[in-house]
């Protein structure tokens, strides 16, 4: 599930918290390390997210991550939305006076702008894969399978590999703490890879046509049968998702995504180059950057 479900709960977000803010403020130098962030206390973020959607009565919220944002000595907060819209991961960041809030993603600059996170995703990537390994363009997905974004997507992102068979496509588990399955899935789809690197991608796609008929109480038995479906044996990778082990494998993942700074699902990277939506609309644009990508390379 992406940050915003919407167009109309994205414009209310941006508008809410843009009314909010009194100034646009000045960046501080990059502290010298991370303690030197002047963290808001959770009471604070609470009373603010209540003065800004407090007047809404169908709208609440969880305060998942107050931590240094890495930049300008600004505090990142991340926190989940809930309305009759559904559950929405939100994310803003506080500057080191306390006094203002910043909406908007953080975005690389510089000569290779890229390059960062591609290295990052490069030495890191350990998920099921299609295409190449020598490729000149590798494409990460992070994702959710009890996300409706990830399922809603997944035309696209079928429809862009088949069309850059040159290209390395990577998938690497990203289940979002407010879906009540979602870890769970992962755990079978990382047994499942380990199993059969050509089942993953059947149990995937198995996975988003039922998804909806998946809940916290049967997940475990509808994961089992859409493995058997997939062609890998349901009880081993149903033994498999049980292990320690495999819940390290979904958590070492998890990590690698918030690395290079992902916080929704589906995220793509074209070589690090960060993909935050994906829509059927840009097929077109999302060729141009691959075809970019392996331009760039050479």
């Amino acid at each position: 599930m992406r940050r915003f479900r919407n167009a109309a709960f994205a414009v209310m977000l941006t508008a809410t918290f843009a009314a909010s803010q009194t100034a646009t403020p000045k960046l501080a130098p990059r502290p010298a390390s991370d303690e030197s962030v002047n963290l808001p206390s959770e009471a604070t973020v609470d009373s603010f997210l209540h003065e800004t959607f407090g007047y809404q009565s169908d709208v609440s919220w969880k305060i998942s991550s107050i931590k240094p944002a890495g930049v300008g000595g600004l505090a990142e907060v991340t926190v989940i939305l809930a309305s009759s819209q559904g559950q929405q991961l939100s994310r803003f960041y506080v500057t080191p006076d306390g006094k203002h809030a910043i909406t908007g993603d953080i975005i690389p600059f510089g000569a290779k702008p890229f390059a960062k996170d591609n290295a990052i995703l490069d030495k890191g990537i350990t998920g099921p894969e299609r295409g190449p390994k020598d490729a000149p363009v590798t494409i990460v997905e992070f994702g959710d399978l009890q996300c409706p974004a990830c399922k809603a997507a997944q035309p696209t992102i079928e429809q862009l590999a088949e069309a850059e068979p040159n290209a390395r496509f990577v998938f690497q588990n990203f289940p979002l703490e407010m879906h009540n399955w979602a870890f769970k899935g992962a755990e079978y789809a990382d047994c499942v890879a380990h199993a059969s690197n050509d089942a993953f991608w059947k149990f995937i796609a198995a996975d988003y046509d039922q998804q909806q008929e998946i809940t916290a109480e049967n997940v475990d038995e509808k994961l089992t049968q859409i493995a058997n479906q997939s062609g890998v044996k349901g009880a081993d990778i149903a033994a498999c998702a049980a292990k320690p082990e495999t819940k390290a494998h979904v958590e070492a993942s998890i990590a690698l995504g918030k690395s290079v700074d992902v916080t929704g699902t589906p995220t793509l990277f074209i070589n690090g180059r960060r993909i935050g939506t994906v829509d059927p609309h840009m097929l077109d644009i999302y060729k141009s950057l691959v075809d970019f990508a392996a331009k760039q390379s050479k």
